[in-house]
């Protein structure tokens, strides 16, 4: 299991979702002859190319680790965390990611990606046979501009309806400018706590870029959001341009009566996901996670 889960690293760090990569190629397409948001997008595609032809990473900033583990009820979460952990200390020392563990107080980089909360690992039992991985690198630009809001939100004049919650993703991305290292896919976590809403919308960066929220309001939310965000005409890097964003992708989780949180979980356009099965038969990679097939229209011929 090890060298499988060495392999999902290595995938998500250095080589980019084919979905993520058409958008870019589309974004550059759609910016100015010259201008420097197509030069931006021009090197990013070329960046791309270099990093998967050489199994480098696509930025130095390897990001936080996030994994989503799907585990069979015969599975020990402490066998298969330590096998992740083994994992990426292993690619830590073949430089699929930088040294990015640091102790808060002492300030000790750990050297192997490993520490306390290091990796971000959640499991969920289910009834499948298969161990399922799903693997997000959020680099840590992409995350210091990311943001939370309470609702009613009075300088803002938003509610707590959605109409409020577009004016709060508005301001996020607004705020962001170019230090998140657009453009962005936006994850957006309606309700839960101050905690779960964030972790919701980390859980919509895992979707793919193409594909259509299960709730039609969302849905429309998450369309009506794209159009506006690319309105501001921020473009890729804060260069200005038709290409502030990728993305816009919307979750919800029941919340208390006092509280209406919004969690805005801005990636940077290194959107690094990666996702592996695992059997008795083998393993299988892909770029499409577990988790965001439960918040998706289903497709023509799946079950």
């Amino acid at each position: 299991m090890r060298h499988h889960f060495l392999e999902l690293i290595r995938r998500a760090a250095t080589v980019l979702p084919a979905d993520v990569t058409a958008a870019l190629r589309s974004a550059a397409k759609r910016e100015a002859p010259g201008s420097a948001a197509k030069a931006a997008l021009s090197d990013v595609l070329r960046n791309c190319e270099l990093a998967a032809s050489s199994s480098r990473p696509l930025c130095q900033d390897t990001g936080t680790n996030l994994w989503q583990v799907y585990l069979p009820q015969s599975f020990s979460q402490v066998k298969v965390k330590s096998e992740i952990l083994a994992a990426t200390k292993a690619a830590t020392k073949k430089a699929y990611l930088r040294p990015n563990a640091v102790d808060p107080v002492t300030g000790q980089n750990t050297g192997d990606n490993t520490g306390i909360g290091a990796p971000v690992v959640h499991f969920h039992e289910w009834t499948r046979k298969a161990v399922v991985a799903d693997l997000l690198l959020k680099g840590g630009g992409s995350e210091n501009v990311s943001a939370l809001y309470a609702l009613p939100h009075q300088g803002l004049g938003a509610g707590r309806d959605l109409e409020g919650v577009r004016k709060v993703v508005l301001d996020a991305v607004f705020n962001a400018q170019g230090k998140g290292c657009g453009p962005a896919v936006i994850g957006v976590g309606i309700g839960g706590d101050r905690a779960t809403s964030m972790l919701e919308a980390k859980e919509q960066l895992f979707r793919l870029l193409n594909d259509k929220n299960a709730d039609p309001t969302l849905a429309k939310l998450e369309r009506k959001l794209l159009k506006q965000c690319n309105a501001l005409e921020i473009g890729p890097m804060g260069f200005g341009g038709a290409t502030t964003v990728l993305g816009v992708k919307i979750g919800k989780r029941h919340r208390l009566p006092a509280s209406y949180f919004v969690a805005v979980a801005y990636l940077c356009w290194a959107a690094r996901r990666a996702s592996v099965t695992i059997t008795g038969k083998g393993a299988s990679f892909s770029e499409e996670s577990e988790i965001a097939k439960t918040q998706i229209q289903p497709k023509k011929g799946r079950r």
